[in-house]
């Protein structure tokens, strides 16, 4: 074999090797990149729900404050009508 066939092996040789790697390596890239994806949809999910919550509870204890007055004036309603002699 002569010097020009051994180089000509090697650099085919190493091309197959470098194409393997860069295959390898965009394989690996582009799992990362769907995790970081899903893993940042899932962020934002979770603050949204939270959001969500946080205005839910806010709107939950404007109702139970709205519902107590509601009963506070059921109650008075109540009273006036037994002392005007009738029955509630």
């Amino acid at each position: 074999m002569d010097a020009a066939l051994v180089t000509a092996i090697g650099v085919i040789g190493s091309a197959a090797v470098a194409g393997a790697a860069a295959m390898y390596g965009s394989k690996v890239a582009g799992r990362a990149q769907q995790e970081g994806t899903a893993v940042n949809g899932f962020s934002s999910l979770t603050n949204e729900l939270q959001e969500e919550r946080k205005e839910l509870k806010t709107e939950v204890a404007a109702l139970k404050l709205e519902l107590a007055a509601e009963r506070a004036e059921s109650a008075r309603l109540r009273l006036v009508v037994q002392s005007l002699g009738g029955t509630p």
